[in-house]
């Protein structure tokens, strides 16, 4: 497993923080940004990741802006990726398992460190359940084509 972490100025902080759950359990990864707090246009950190996802070159990716929803919103524009906003730690459970979501957003104003790392260590270790939630998977899949 291979993650890859983005962020925008307004999740600066717990970008670095789930950073550090990562290692905790060593897992691989890689940060692309952004290193200071300085205001930066999330699409293009959203980008970074949704490509690198999509590509094959990491499992899962991870995104956080001040509600997490420019992350996903820009993130959901590429194809193959399924970028879930989550809340909770049920809502990280299934994302996964019905939804194979490969991407994890996230809300730095939203939620604090503590309730990100448990959804982030839900959305890492659930499983895709597969069955009837891979037909609707393709479904999605087949709606990236209509843009």
């Amino acid at each position: 497993m291979k993650i890859i972490l983005a962020s925008d100025h307004a999740g600066l902080e717990l970008r670095q923080a789930l950073r550090a759950v990562l290692q905790e359990k060593s897992l691989a990864y890689d940060d692309v940004g952004p290193t200071s707090p300085e205001s930066v246009d999330y699409p293009d950190f959203a980008k970074k990741v949704a490509r690198a996802v999509a590509a094959g070159e990491y499992t899962f990716g991870v995104l956080v802006c001040g509600t997490g929803i420019g992350m996903s919103i820009a993130a959901n524009k590429y194809r193959g990726i399924r970028a879930a906003l989550c809340g909770t730690e049920f809502e990280a459970r299934m994302a996964r398992e019905h939804n194979d979501a490969n991407i994890l957003c996230l809300g730095q104003r939203v939620i604090g460190a503590g309730v990100a790392k448990g959804i982030l260590e839900t959305f890492l270790t659930t499983a895709f359940a597969g069955g009837k939630h891979a037909k609707r998977v393709q479904l999605i899949a087949e709606a990236e084509s209509e843009r």
